[in-house]
């Protein structure tokens, strides 16, 4: 019978190494797996973590392990590329850091065995992801199991198969469910040995068959359906390989009976009911540990979703944890699931989407969590899409078509493609990445963009598989876009939940992110390396004032909740206090003395506070307070102002007369003036001329005013840096005192 042995402690580890010892090296680190060695340089800043290749050694005698016929290596996760020598022979290598790959290790065991991993993350042109806004953890971090089994068994070899394959289909009140198996090496007096059971544990069917026929059919009387998070209720298919009554081998997989259709005006239709999806993003990783995430992280990760109340996740930008997929199962989270095809198109990397997108249908296909398979994500980020690319997409898709019959087709696409492109009509369905309000244009726009494709598009399900803005723990009482500050994000976030919220044809909208990120290469906001889009921090300890927008909203949970806990020193007679909540009413209370009660069918409740000396709110609502404090003083507080990490400027520090344009001047104001928007490009092709190779010619002011146009000009050279691209200080103060000289042209 199947027994599984743990492979994860005390592993030798170096990135000194030049090649793959032949013996159990001596002065190597101990590490134990999960590991990664970009934990810390893939998130401080700077662009300069390690991508290169590092080596995994570690003892085993064959005594040690469980009796069995067969013996199979499982990796479940080592980016990107890895290669497996076992007593100096090379047996094995896989291109894919997000996906369960599994070798045959029997015949290459001896008495006493060296195992050594060659992990490489280094750049190339043929494995993605190579091109993104995320660190690229190097390293093995994700589980190691050796695999004993008999002789005849089911499948471990195909691409990461679970060896078990369960497709229900609901019909009236009963549902079939098809059970397929994959057995290798099976004899003539070998039997399997059917059984699904309710969540209870009941047997509510079972089948006996030789060990020749690998598809079995059921029906479930009065079946009870999957649901979401109104119901998510599971089934398991369990099938054992027998030999006469002996075990050889077995396999099982939960499984959930739903329907679901994504329709291009009402949206998502989970069992015949409306269901929305309207939810978040994720990333696999956190401050300090990088990726090598623990079960308890991902049930933190898990619970903190669920209590702001999402029905959806987009688990990007590649392929996670089994174990997390499990928990959208079990709590009912409908899931986008993709591979890492994204940002550039590299030709050489076609087979290489096309095995990772084998490997993510043929490991997830029982989960009924996911609903649809993403193909890629802005992928024509540094251009329109061209032939190959084009045929890379219909090869993913018809290959998803004919692999899962089941589900549907989906992509991300970046905001300036355009809406015409005819890549954009070949999933079943598409998202965009929009981020109008933070990245260009302003927040309005989001909503009537989305009209426009459903009125130019009205048979295409169309969704916002990406929105938001950056916040850190800075704070003011006049929010404007750019500043980076929690009163910012918390506006963007109420004025976008407004739009998308009230607009049911969009099939899905998911917030990016749910949690800061690392993403080695920024240097935003003050604390370089991260992306601080998300509703919580990187350590998942602090919410953000937006967390509370989504969970009024989303949440059947009482709560009320009072933003801008942490600007507590405010300058302004009369400051506006914002409170959220999901309950029809909310009093708010300074110093023990009523400000009136609110009623707002939108959760956000707005409040004109005096601030005199020292003032404690309590905002009420139901049976559910909040409590926070608020001090007047004369001076605004500096440590509630930015100030960018490794800046040459920062923006009080720039002179900025009134009337005239500075550094500190949105760009779409400064080219409003013709002087204007000479000064801005003559430095422009000047800082970007290396970067085109030293042809001024080919800077075109257009595209960037297209995204970047709300930008100030300082803003614009600090994110300016993580593409290598400088501006000196000499530079930045002669530019300022040019535009000093120009008046603001209204």
């Amino acid at each position: 019978m199947r027994q599984i042995y743990n492979f994860n402690t005390k592993w030798g580890f170096s990135k000194e190494a030049l090649e793959a010892p032949t013996t159990m090296p001596e002065r190597w680190n101990w590490v134990n797996i999960p590991h990664t060695w970009n934990n810390i340089d893939g998130q401080d800043g700077g662009n300069d973590l390690y991508r290169g290749t590092a080596f995994y050694a570690k003892e085993l005698e064959k005594i040690d392990l469980p009796k069995a016929d067969r013996y199979f290596l499982e990796i479940q996760g080592a980016n990107s590329s890895a290669i497996l020598y076992i007593n100096g022979k090379k047996l094995a290598n896989h291109d894919g850091g997000y996906s369960t790959w599994r070798v045959d290790i029997t015949d290459a065991l001896e008495d006493k065995n060296l195992f050594v991993f060659e992990v490489d993350n280094s750049q190339n042109d043929r494995v993605y992801p190579q091109n993104a806004d995320f660190t690229f953890y190097g390293g093995i971090y994700r589980d190691l199991n050796i695999i004993a089994v008999s002789e005849s068994h089911f499948d471990l070899e195909y691409y990461g198969t679970p060896g078990i394959k369960v497709t229900p289909e609901v019909v009236g009140k009963d549902a079939k469910v098809e059970v397929e198996v994959f057995v290798k090496n099976e004899k003539e007096t070998q039997k399997l040995v059917y059984t699904l059971k309710d969540a209870e544990g009941n047997v509510v069917a079972e089948k006996e068959t030789p060990a020749s026929e690998t598809v079995a059919s059921f029906e479930i009387e009065n079946v009870h359906l999957w649901h979401g998070k109104k119901d998510p209720y599971l089934y398991t298919a369990e099938v054992c390989l027998k030999d006469e009554e002996e075990v050889l081998d077995n396999v099982s997989a939960r499984f959930g009976c739903r329907t679901f259709e994504i329709h291009p005006e009402n949206g998502f239709i989970l069992n015949g009911e409306e269901y929305p999806l309207r939810g978040v993003s994720r990333h696999q990783d956190r401050w300090g540990i990088g990726n090598a995430l623990l079960k308890e992280h991902h049930d933190e990760d898990m619970d903190l979703i669920c209590e702001l109340g999402a029905t959806t996740i987009r688990l990007a930008h590649y392929q996670h944890d089994q174990y997390f997929y499990d928990l959208c199962d079990e709590r009912g989270i409908v899931v986008w699931a993709e591979i890492p095809y994204i940002s550039t198109h590299m030709p050489n990397g076609r087979e290489n989407t096309i095995s990772q997108m084998k490997e993510l249908v043929v490991q997830n296909y029982n989960h009924p969590s996911i609903i649809v398979w993403g193909l890629s994500n802005e992928i024509t980020m540094h251009g329109d899409s061209d032939e190959d690319l084009r045929e890379n997409h219909v090869i993913l898709n018809d290959l998803v078509h004919e692999m899962d019959k089941t589900r549907l087709t989906t992509m991300a696409c970046v905001s300036m493609c355009s809406m015409d492109d005819p890549y954009v009509q070949i999933p079943d369905t598409v998202s965009y990445n929009h981020y109008f309000g933070w990245y260009g244009g302003d927040t309005s726009q989001n909503g009537p963009w989305f009209d426009e494709f459903h009125a130019k598009y009205p048979n295409i399900p169309i969704g916002c598989s990406e929105y938001g803005c950056e916040a850190l723990n800075w704070h003011t009482s006049d929010p404007q876009q750019g500043d980076y500050t929690e009163e910012y994000q918390a506006y963007y976030h109420e004025e976008l939940i407004k739009q998308f919220y009230t607009r049911k044809y969009m099939w899905a909208t998911h917030v990016w992110n749910m949690f800061d990120f690392g993403a080695d290469s920024r240097n935003e906001g003050g604390e370089n390396g991260q992306n601080h889009k998300g509703l919580i921090t990187f350590d998942r300890k602090y919410k953000k004032d937006s967390f509370y927008a989504y969970k009024a909203w989303l949440s059947d949970e009482p709560f009320v909740h009072i933003c801008g806990k942490r600007y507590v020193d405010r300058v302004e007679e009369t400051t506006k206090v914002t409170v959220y909540s999901n309950q029809p009413e909310v009093e708010l209370f300074a110093n023990g003395v009523s400000l009136g009660k609110q009623t707002c069918p939108e959760h956000f409740f707005y409040f004109e506070v005096p601030n005199t000396g020292e003032t404690t709110l309590v905002a009420v609502a139901g049976d559910c307070k909040d409590e926070s404090f608020i001090r007047k003083v004369e001076v605004f507080n500096e440590e509630y102002r930015l100030k960018e990490k490794g800046a040459i400027l920062n923006w009080f520090d720039v002179t900025a007369p009134e009337g005239y344009y500075s550094l500190n001047s949105k760009i779409e104001d400064i080219v409003k003036s013709e002087e204007g928007a000479t000064v801005f490009k003559e430095v422009m092709v000047s800082a970007m001329g290396s970067m085109m190779g030293g042809n001024s010619e080919k800077f075109d002011i257009a595209p960037m005013m297209k995204m970047l146009g709300s930008f100030t000009v300082l803003r614009l050279t600090s994110l300016l840096g993580a593409t290598n691209v400088t501006l000196t200080k000499e530079q930045l103060l002669d530019m300022n005192e040019k535009l000093n000289a120009i008046p603001v042209v209204e």
